[in-house]
């Protein structure tokens, strides 16, 4: 991947506090090691198509029903991004237009449900996203959300206690996925769940969407009614969701998206998922996919083997979520060291009791062409700076990303 990451000489001379904002987080990218399991880098391409005339361009509506003029190659670009969505992800319709994953979520509930629905979905304290009930988003205040949790063992989702929670709420949509469980969900489990209680499916595919792509991971969409998800994370692409699901539900998906919930699309945007969705469709992407779970199995195993007490034993996606309390930490403590190492994650809620573990990824990472042998350095890195020796581990950081530019810079 190519393109100038420095800001340009018009925006140094027009606006050169901007610029060295914008330069210094160019550094600070190319510097640090970017684990957070939310984040990626884009192609240049991806970057060209955020920066081009169409951010210009105010589109209310859908492609040939537009509330506004001259949409003729803003209506082309949607289309593109819309069949590319269909080929590369086997559905019947794709709405590109959610500004992000939790708008995408918001517009899949108001397709759907109606204020007072109860909605099954994993617990926030298990790994569930703000918008699968939590009382300080929309989806705790419209709705009524119950919680299914996990094995306290095994980490793992206990279908059994899915089910029997189905049975007893006679929920209007079950919702599978998360933020941090580290597994497969079992897709077909969910559907068979949801069939018995007369629910629809809601899959939230934010996080695994990218290596669905890549065909690193079980696709939801034969089983689930609607999928939503991010086009940033694996997938490569911009900021920013989708929505897939079948015929049956494309007119519901689409009003609930705009008028119901948002306005104009952001068409700049839209153009660069389009972009993102055709290299994902490359059989480099494939590889790139499999590379990602691969390195995030190896630095699992390595973080083990350091002392970490990985959830769920290892991971079959990108993202590895662990508890530092064996090393003599917590997770936030754990967090600033680490970042005081030039060591970027985050945060996670645990399976079991109150405290707050880690939670990482190797999309990034593995984008930048790093491999197994990295992942292995990474957890020694990881361990020395949880043991309080970031001074001299950041200098290793540095050493270690200068040999994986981002952009080739």
């Amino acid at each position: 991947m190519s393109v100038i990451t420095q800001p340009t000489d018009l925006l140094r001379q027009q606006d050169p506090q901007m610029a060295d904002v914008l330069a210094g987080e160019a550094r600070r990218q190319a510097e640090t090691l970017q684990l957070s399991a939310a984040e990626n880098y884009t192609s240049g391409a991806v970057l060209a198509a955020l920066g081009s005339a169409l951010a210009n361009k105010y589109a209310e509506g859908y492609p040939g029903a537009r509330h506004h003029g001259g949409c003729e190659y803003a209506d082309l670009a949607e289309r593109v991004a819309v069949d590319r969505a269909k080929a590369l992800f086997g559905v019947e319709h794709a709405n590109v237009q959610p500004h992000s994953g939790s708008s995408a979520v918001l517009a899949a509930y108001a397709a759907l449900l109606r204020p007072g629905d109860t909605v099954l979905a994993m617990g926030l304290a298990y790994g569930g996203h703000l918008t699968h009930g939590s009382p300080a988003n929309f989806s705790g205040r419209w709705f009524d959300f119950v919680g299914y949790g996990v094995d306290s063992e095994t980490g793992l989702i206990d279908y059994e206690q899915v089910q029997e929670l189905a049975r007893t709420h006679r929920p209007k949509a079950i919702v599978c996925g998360s933020i941090s469980y580290p597994r497969h969900p079992e897709y077909s489990a969910f559907r068979e769940i949801a069939d018995e209680v007369g629910a629809f499916l809601i899959a939230d595919a934010a996080h695994p969407i990218g290596l669905v792509a890549g065909g690193a991971a079980p696709s939801p969409v034969p089983y689930a009614d609607l999928v939503c998800a991010t086009t940033h994370k694996v997938l490569r692409g911009p900021r920013g969701g989708m929505i897939l699901c079948g015929a049956e539900f494309a007119e519901r998906v689409d009003r609930a998206v705009f008028p119901f919930t948002q306005g104009g699309a952001q068409m700049h945007t839209i153009a660069a998922k389009a972009v993102a969705f055709g290299e994902a469709a490359g059989p480099a992407f494939a590889g790139y996919a499999h590379r990602v779970v691969a390195n995030a199995r190896t630095l699992a195993r390595a973080l083990e083997d350091r002392g970490l007490a990985v959830t769920t034993g290892g991971t079959d996606t990108h993202l590895i979520t662990a508890d530092p309390a064996p090393l003599g930490t917590d997770g936030p403590t754990a967090r600033g060291r680490l970042a005081a190492a030039g060591i970027v994650l985050e945060t996670c809620a645990l399976p079991y009791g109150d405290q707050r573990g880690i939670r990482l990824g190797t999309a990034a990472v593995t984008t930048l062409g790093m491999g197994e042998t990295e992942m292995t350095r990474i957890a020694d890195l990881f361990a020395a700076a949880l043991r309080g020796e970031a001074a001299g581990i950041r200098a290793e950081v540095a050493d270690l990303t200068r040999g994986f530019p981002p952009y080739g810079a």
